[in-house]
């Protein structure tokens, strides 16, 4: 590293003309002999990923129009689970973290943009000093530092240009977090539904259960059966009875998940959730943007696209490092023998000091940084197809889903109704004495069964609309301004902005 500078010390000595132009064109011709060895920034990679122009599901994806996703859990259409959700985008201890990741890389990025402006500091000093026999002196200062680094080949404004785009991404990363915690607040949500009416479907079913057994004890008394009727029909009671306590522990645990997600105690949501309610079904009234929509939309697309924008900036900035740096500086201040003079007879000291360093050898380090952050960059356009593709795919898995349950709950429906008369009937016809108790046990297992399998496949479909509400990156709306707007509930800006 070679560093000429020119420098200005007490105003009454001046340099000649002559002698400043021959280092000026000292200092221009090892800027172009060195300008001329750089390499210049590699150009940007493409990152055009191929898109299909409609998602494969027609039946679902409908076309032509757009339906706003922002406040997906509205459709829902169930107060409790829009309240939940309202509170855990406040209140999430992950979106917490996130909002302090975002207030860190915007410090970062201020810290970046002061590298552009000139610095100004004061100071003072006094000094005594005593040399020989002589008498002791004193002497005091006051005065101005000051100093700016020249961007001249932009190695401060790639800095900054990195530095944007990371709290770019940052932000998205926080809006990502959103959008994850309100699916799990609403998949939560649905499973506690869930569970609670797979266990009314027990419950329902223990208490035929027990009075068939009831029948059988009877009837084992009046020696019309034996003691193996008996027996299966009080299995068949006990297996249905254990379901219970396993739905209850299942009910007790989401209850404890959702108040987590809320940022609360675990037993913080005991007596709101103690309610048995409705499972949550939404409006079925969705029309699906097309794919490229979809990828704007999501935040964890937008945020992969902006760490390829601040690796590839920082590439510039590595390269912009093997160019020359300049640097001015100066001073001015004053110099008295005593405090009282400082400020009426005190001389006054300045200089001025004009720098550039040259990077002549350096084993090949500069360089070397320059291919690491080419290599970033790389990975960066990697993990940006990767998240488009896991987008596109997370879609199509969503519709197909939701298709396959939408067919597959409209089978159990009708199977529960005719296993429902078919235990009906196989229990007056065993009333009569017109069927085995075999007959009775087999249709009431199906009975139960279907049903149970009803209620799981309805959880399941509630399930697939949040995931694919999730999928097309509802949950938020973008704004110029970066602020964060949640529809039908308060409004929230980004923290600390």
């Amino acid at each position: 590293m070679t560093m000429v500078g020119l420098s200005t010390l007490q105003p009454s000595r001046k340099r000649s003309g002559k002698h400043t132009m021959h280092l000026q064109g000292l200092i221009g011709s090892l800027l172009l002999g060195l300008y001329g060895c750089a390499t210049p920034v590699p150009p940007r990679a493409q990152l055009a990923v191929d898109v299909p122009v409609a998602w494969s599901v027609d039946s679902i994806a409908a076309r032509g129009g757009k339906s706003s996703l922002a406040d997906w859990w509205m459709r829902f259409d169930d107060q409790l689970l829009a309240r939940l959700v309202t509170q855990a985008l406040q209140a999430n201890t992950s979106i917490k973290t996130a909002e302090a990741a975002l207030r860190q890389a915007r410090a970062l990025r201020d810290i970046s943009a002061a590298g552009l402006s000139p610095t100004l500091g004061s100071s003072a000093a006094a000094r005594r000093s005593k040399s020989g026999d002589s008498d002791a002196t004193n002497n005091f200062t006051a005065g101005f530092d000051a100093s700016w680094e020249l961007d001249i080949f932009g190695a401060n404004r790639n800095a900054l240009n990195a530095s944007e785009a990371t709290t770019q991404a940052s932000a998205a990363s926080l809006r990502n977090v959103q959008v994850s915690i309100a699916a799990e607040v609403a998949l939560a949500y649905i499973t506690l539904r869930g569970a609670q009416a797979r266990l009314a479907i027990a419950e329902v079913n223990l208490a035929t259960q027990q009075e068939t057994l009831q029948i059988t004890q009877w009837r084992l008394q009046a020696g019309l059966v034996t003691s193996i009727e008996t027996e299966q029909a009080r299995s068949a009671t006990e297996q249905t009875r254990a379901r219970v306590p396993l739905l209850q522990t299942s009910i007790e645990q989401t209850r404890h998940a959702l108040a987590v997600l809320t940022g609360q105690a675990p037993a913080a949501l005991a007596a709101v959730l103690a309610a048995t309610g409705p499972l949550p079904y939404p409006v079925d009234d969705l029309i699906l943007s097309i794919p490229a929509e979809t990828l704007r939309q999501r935040p964890d697309v937008r945020a992969a696209e902006h760490r390829v924008t601040a690796a590839a900036a920082k590439v510039a900035e590595a390269d912009a490092a093997r160019l020359p740096g300049f640097k001015l500086g100066g001073s001015l201040g004053l110099s008295a023998a005593t405090l009282g003079t400082l400020g009426n007879s005190a001389s006054v000291i300045g200089s001025l000091l004009a720098s550039v360093s040259l990077p002549i050898f350096d084993g090949g380090a500069l360089r070397g940084q320059v291919r690491v952050q080419q290599a970033a960059l790389d990975q960066a356009i990697l993990a940006y197809q990767a998240a488009v593709l896991n987008a596109l795919q997370e879609v199509e898995d969503a519709l197909v889903a939701l298709r396959g349950e939408q067919q597959r709950l409209a089978r159990l429906q009708q199977a529960a109704v005719a296993a429902g008369n078919a235990a009906a009937l196989a229990r007056q016809r065993y009333n009569s004495g017109l069927v085995d108790f075999q007959t009775v046990l087999e249709t009431q297992r199906t009975q139960l069964a279907t049903e149970d399998s009803v209620a799981s496949s309805g959880a399941d479909l509630s399930a697939d609309h949040v995931r694919l509400y999730k999928a097309l990156g509802g949950g938020w709306i973008p704004t110029i301004d970066g602020s964060i707007t949640y529809p039908n509930t308060e409004s929230v800006r980004n923290p600390h902005s």
